[in-house]
């Protein structure tokens, strides 16, 4: 047996060794290679989707006071915006109240602007307004704002040509006289009430007022600018008329109980514009439901939030109404709601 020589020994250790530092050094090649195809895709993922995950997108959402009307909204606009896949771990809501003050409204829709929101949701009609004037950058989404055209949030309904549209509460006023024919017959004159500052309560009275001419009413007009005048105004009303007609108002819907309680003192019903006016006290009235309005609203925001121009969103409004009767009140004036009325009618009472 032949014995290699030590020298030949030598260089075949060594050539072994070498292979193995080779393999290892292209395992580390290969690993750091796969690492950067990895960290690429994610990178690849990330822009793709235009924002990181860790973003969140901000929401600012504002109403002019509190009332049974526009808190539903509220309410309602953010249940179905969670479920649109908006909650709060996708979103960062600034949910604010001005309480009816003007200058807390600007200065609350200022600060929307200053955190450089993604869009801003204004609950009314002077909430929107004030939200308008104040950026002509950020998306403006309103809800509740009865006449958009004559707030001069926008020309054309059809076509919002600036950074504004929304969703519209514009009720049909024929069919709450309508109604008040059926429900009261032996009605002749109606007076109307609404608040001096608010144009969307302006605008409908005006229409109330022309269709009940031409339906043979006799009439009254009175307006407040304030709650506190509310309950003298109404109790004026009440012994002069015999059914009293709000629109949907503000201030007025904020003291809905006041007025509902003036209706029942002096027997005379209060037809009102919201189903929230009822259920806070009022008589009856034919209008929409402000939970379909809040998620129709939300349902906006979606297509605002992914990507599509508000000069393609029109004004939308809801194309459903309902008839709605407090019935506690029904009996507290004494008015016996007739059967295929009652059939066919939303009930609401707080005690339900």
């Amino acid at each position: 047996m032949r014995h290699k020589p030590k020298k030949e020994l030598y260089f075949m250790k060594k050539f072994g060794m070498v292979k193995k530092i080779a393999a290892s050094l292209m395992a580390v090649v290969l690993a750091f290679a796969a690492a950067g195809c990895t960290n690429e895709n994610t990178s690849s993922a990330q822009s793709s989707s235009g924002q990181s995950t860790d973003e969140k997108l901000k929401i600012g959402v504002v109403q002019i006071m509190e009332h049974t009307s526009l808190d539903t909204i509220r309410d309602s606009f953010l249940e179905k915006m969670e479920q649109l896949g908006y909650g709060e771990d996708k979103v960062e809501y600034d949910i604010q109240n001005a309480q009816g003050e003007q200058s807390s409204l600007s200065t609350i829709c200022k600060k929307f602007v200053g955190d450089d929101v993604d869009l801003i949701v204004a609950i009314a009609t002077q909430t929107a307004q004030t939200a308008a004037a104040t950026t002509s950058d950020i998306p403006v989404l309103f809800s509740a704002v009865t006449d958009p055209v004559q707030a001069k949030l926008l020309t054309d309904p059809e076509h919002p040509d600036g950074n504004v549209t929304g969703t519209s509460d514009a009720i049909p006023v024929d069919q709450v006289l309508n109604l008040c024919q059926q429900l009261t017959p032996d009605v002749e004159k109606i007076g109307f009430l609404y608040t001096s500052s608010e144009i969307n309560s302006q605008v409908t009275v005006e229409e109330a007022m022309k269709l009940a001419e031409e339906m043979g009413y006799q009439m009254q007009l009175m307006t407040i600018s304030e709650t506190s005048e509310l309950q003298q105004a109404a109790q004026t009303l009440a012994q002069e008329t015999d059914a009293i007609y709000v629109p949907i108002d503000n201030t007025i819907a904020q003291a809905m109980p006041v007025l509902a309680q003036v209706g029942i003192d002096f027997q005379v019903p209060i037809y009102t514009g919201a189903d929230s006016m009822v259920l806070d006290g009022g008589f009856a009235t034919v209008g929409i439901d402000y939970t379909k309005l809040g998620a129709q609203t939300a349902e906006m925001a979606d297509k605002i939030l992914t990507g599509t121009p508000i000069s393609q969103l029109p004004v939308e409004t809801l194309s459903e109404f309902g008839t709605y009767i407090n019935p506690d009140t029904a009996q507290q004036i004494g008015v016996e709601i007739p059967q295929e009325i009652a059939e066919k009618a939303t009930m609401l009472s707080k005690e339900e």
